[in-house]
């Protein structure tokens, strides 16, 4: 075996996994091929990203509506690439795509009740999986996922592109060279208005009118109804998965417990009646609170606190705040400051001139690559990560401790909150592993 393939190798199994079956992977090509199981809206995403390459193959699809094919079928012809062969039919469709020897990933984009299933089945079938969130519905979903990467050695990615936005990553570069000194507590969530998305006329994905499931259209058809069953934190990852970056967490630190408030429901009725006035949906008895909070803590003694907030009017933000025994960063306001070093004493800096001088080396090498792709670029750094893993026969950066951990927030405190805010133990996932492996994400400028 040469070095380079040894430490290829070596990675994965540092990692406790198993390594991946010789020539398992990749044609003579040597292109990643990719299958998509999901191709709505975020699935189409993906597939715009993958378009973009040349060292990516989009080999199959996979899709219960043809009204998505059509518009990927469309994306694809227009970009000038060969046409993917085509899965539809039925909810087990998908199967046949992992059936496939010439895939060597999938990227799930689909609704999360299909997430945990459609994932052991892709490993199983011995194919990277790079998901979108959430990893399952339940704690036992995500144990699922990570027996099963264990198991067959074959990494698994939640999709979670915040942790590569441009300022979280400076802030870590920023946290690796000591300017925050040692970090006490940390915040994040999901404050985001989904009114119009949780709602639409049918025809448009956002807004227009007050429908959702069979008479909605793209996420209505599916996300809304998650909202009228569930009270919790429904979409932890994208304020979690940068934290646990931040400190160490599965990397020397761990999330030991959490406990979850739900505030009253009142948002999405009220949206409704405001443009509908008496229309039945107003009338629904939505479970999801309006502002979910949960705080964790850590092994290291670090409080996080998450918000999910998605039901009332409100700018985007994920209201991240990390502090430390030297500073402090808040994105909200944009503003950051360093004792001894900020202009003026207890006074905010603007984080442009902080951001500029520790701007991390990924965003300095591949900015430009990343423009006009989705969400301000951040699209295109997950999807390179996760392609790069696989292209390398590496772990992923986001490896299944990892994904697991940010995303079981979920159903946890679903539990909480249900229980009357009782604290929930948070999974060790890693098994005790935890406490000697070392963090990998974002070292450098090498793209993951």
């Amino acid at each position: 075996m040469e070095r380079r393939d040894f430490i290829k190798n070596s990675a994965i199994a540092a990692a406790g996994f198993a390594i991946l079956p010789s020539g398992s992977l990749f044609a003579d090509t040597g292109k990643v091929r990719l299958g998509y199981i999901g191709v709505g809206m975020r699935g189409r995403v993906h597939i715009g990203s993958a378009l973009l390459r040349d060292d990516v193959e989009i080999v199959a699809i996979c899709d219960t509506q043809e009204d998505s094919l059509k518009h990927c079928r469309e994306q694809i012809a227009k970009a000038g690439k060969p046409a993917a062969q085509e899965y539809t039919g039925g909810l087990d469709a998908y199967k046949k795509l992992l059936d496939r020897k010439d895939i060597d990933a999938v990227i799930i984009s689909t609704p999360w009740q299909f997430h945990r299933d459609q994932a052991v089945d892709a490993m199983k079938a011995g194919k990277y999986v790079g998901c979108e969130v959430i990893a399952g519905l339940t704690v036992q979903d995500h144990w699922d996922i990570v027996n099963t990467s264990e198991k067959t050695g074959v990494p698994y990615m939640t999709l979670e592109n915040v942790c590569y936005r441009r300022d979280v990553l400076a802030v870590l570069n920023m946290v690796r060279q000591g300017l925050f000194g040692e970090l006490v507590h940390l915040e994040g969530g999901y404050q985001h208005d989904l009114r119009n998305v949780l709602f639409n006329d049918g025809k448009q994905a956002y807004g227009g009118g007050v429908k959702f499931g069979k008479e909605g259209y793209s996420e209505a058809q599916w996300r809304t109804q998650f909202n009228i069953d569930r009270d919790g934190d429904l979409y932890p990852t994208h304020g979690a998965g940068p934290v646990m970056q931040y400190i160490d967490i599965n990397r020397g630190n761990r999330f030991t417990n959490l406990v979850s408030f739900s505030s009253k429901a009142r948002g999405l009725a009220a949206y409704v009646e405001e443009l509908s006035p008496g229309h039945p949906n107003a009338k629904i008895n939505y479970k999801e609170g309006d502002v979910v909070t949960t705080m964790l803590n850590c092994a290291n003694g670090e409080t996080v606190l998450l918000t999910h907030d998605t039901h009332l009017p409100r700018p985007y933000s994920i209201g991240f705040r990390v502090q430390g025994t030297k500073g402090i960063w808040m994105d909200v306001a944009k503003s950051i400051y360093i004792e001894h070093q900020s202009k003026k004493d207890d006074q905010w800096d603007s984080t442009k001139e902080w951001f500029e001088k520790y701007d991390h080396p990924l965003w300095k090498k591949y900015g430009s690559n990343a423009k006009g792709a989705g969400h301000g670029g951040i699209d295109w750094f997950v999807f390179n990560a996760f392609v790069k893993a696989v292209k390398e026969k590496k772990q992923t950066p986001i490896d299944v401790y990892d994904s697991v951990t940010m995303s079981v927030i979920s159903p946890l405190s679903e539990k909480s909150i249900k229980e009357g805010n009782k604290p929930q133990e948070v999974p060790d996932f890693t098994r005790g592993k935890w406490k000697t492996r070392k963090n990998t994400f974002a070292l450098d400028d090498s793209g993951y």
